[in-house]
C-alpha cells in the first residue's frame, strides 16, 4: 500500500477521534458535526471543476474523506477501523453518488 494512503488514513482516523472528543466534552454536538460535514461536502462538490472536470469515481474518491467522518461521527463510540468505516462509505455511495 502507498505510504500516503497510510498516512491519510492515520490522519482521518486522528481527526475522528477529535471529533469525537469535542462531542464528549460538549463542545460541539455530533450533529453539529455532521452539518459541517454537509456543509464541505456540498461545497466540494459544488465547484466546477468537480462537476465538470472529473468522472463520477474521481468525485467520490474527493469526497471519501468527508464521507468517512461522516461514518464515523455516525458510529460514534463504535466506530471500528478504518475498513470498517471505508465498507460503510462504500455500502452509501449509490446515495451519495446522485447528489454529485
Amino acid at each position: 500500500m502507498n505510504v500516503a494512503n497510510l498516512q491519510l488514513q492515520g490522519l482521518l482516523m486522528a481527526v475522528a477521534s477529535i471529533n469525537e472528543v469535542l462531542v464528549s466534552k460538549g463542545l460541539l454536538s455530533s450533529e453539529e458535526i455532521d452539518l459541517a460535514l454537509r456543509k464541505a461536502e456540498a461545497d466540494l462538490t459544488a465547484e466546477e471543476r468537480m462537476t465538470e472536470d472529473l468522472s463520477h469515481s474521481n468525485r467520490d474518491a474527493a469526497c471519501f474523506p468527508i464521507r468517512l467522518l461522516m461514518a464515523a461521527n455516525r458510529a460514534a463510540s463504535d466506530k471500528g477501523t478504518f475498513s470498517d468505516l471505508s465498507r460503510k462509505v462504500s455500502a452509501n455511495k449509490e446515495r451519495h453518488a446522485d447528489r454529485v
